[in-house]
């Protein structure tokens, strides 16, 4: 049996999943194939984090437990991790740990330059509570390119130093720093705490050819999309789940949809399509058809702050703010998606 605990307001309500025996709580299941939300930092006038709302959104995300979602990302690239100081990072993971810990698996992105250092970032997190780390190649590699046996001796050396599971964060195709599906597979198979892949490859042809080799080779590992801007698509191949911050905004449209898609034999292709047409329409306002970035991170929580979850939709910089016109194509979007704003008052403590 596991409880997830959700505080709403002065109510403590108890969600009873399995139930075996009354009052035996079994230890928490580490889940790596669902939907995983990067969700979103809100922002005082001041760019401290505003750590009541957090708490509050947090909540509203948990509630989602069990419909698709078992577990959320923080300090992924739509939280901001690049704008966040090493203590901001390890105080997010703590919040996450108390709100949504007891029950959802808990990831923590990792983004550094360095093995050393990234291995100490991983520890921390650890300690504040994550079950997991997002592991991000160093952006150097962006720039320069890599040895091709560097990332392997990167993942190894954090997965051995910090004792801790992984999820690989595998960027673009079009990058210098994409990691070959050969060095995926020897990851997976050498590396006992490489868990998933992120495919982030949006290259379709690549995408495809990847996950079927994947499956082949290294058919326990969980390979989820993070194609915000094309998730239905990206879903086809049978995935296992997917990390994207477009859960952490419109959740109530995510996890039915992943629903059709991961039981293909109960639901039809027309279904898949309505899903994904309604889907549509968010994604465009807040992706533009492109791949996410700043400004795309910037325009997802402004549709947080439209939808009444969030009361700024502050970046720190260099996002710059959005101008009018771009409010409004979110506007647009969310109307055109149907939907509403989010009554937050039942998630607040």
């Amino acid at each position: 049996m596991r409880r997830c605990f959700f505080e709403t307001g002065n109510l403590k309500k108890t969600k009873m999943i399995n139930v075996k025996k009354r009052r035996t709580i079994m230890a928490k299941v580490k889940n790596f194939k669902t939907i995983f939300p990067a969700v979103s930092v809100p922002l005082n006038d001041d760019y401290s984090i505003n750590e009541e709302e957090f708490r509050t959104y947090l909540r509203w995300i948990k509630s989602f437990y069990g419909k698709g979602i078992e577990g959320l990302v923080c300090n992924g690239h739509t939280g901001e991790i690049t704008g966040l100081s090493r203590e901001e990072r390890k105080r997010v993971v703590e919040i996450c740990s108390e709100v949504c810990g007891d029950c959802m698996t808990i990831i923590s992105g990792i983004n550094c330059e360095n093995t050393i250092e990234s291995i100490e970032m991983a520890k921390e997190a650890k300690e504040a509570g994550a079950d997991g780390i997002l592991l991000m190649p160093p952006h150097m590699w962006l720039r320069f390119g890599m040895h091709k046996d560097a990332p392997y001796e990167y993942v190894k050396d954090v997965a051995e130093g910090a004792d801790i599971d992984i999820i690989i964060h595998l960027y673009p195709a079009t990058s210098k720093a994409f990691y070959p599906v050969e060095t995926l597979i020897k990851m997976c198979k050498e590396i006992d705490h490489v868990k998933c892949i992120k495919m982030g490859t949006r290259v379709t042809s690549i995408y495809e050819h990847d996950v079927r080799l994947l499956r082949q080779e290294c058919p326990d590992i969980s390979l989820i999309t993070c194609h915000d801007e094309t998730l239905c698509v990206s879903w086809f191949p049978g995935m296992d789940g997917a990390l994207i911050g477009f859960a952490g905004c419109v959740p109530e449209l995510i996890c039915p949809a992943r629903e059709v898609f991961a039981n293909p034999d109960k639901h039809t292709l027309k279904e898949a399509q309505d899903w994904s047409d309604r889907i549509y329409h968010i994604s465009q306002a807040i992706y533009g058809g492109g791949q996410p970035s700043g400004e795309a991170h910037a325009r997802l929580k402004e549709a947080l702050v439209q939808r009444g979850i969030f009361k700024s939709g502050l970046m720190r910089k260099p996002v710059l703010p959005l101008n009018q016109e771009e409010k409004d194509w979110i506007a647009m979007g969310l109307k055109n998606s149907e939907l509403p704003k989010v009554d937050m008052t039942q998630f607040e403590k």
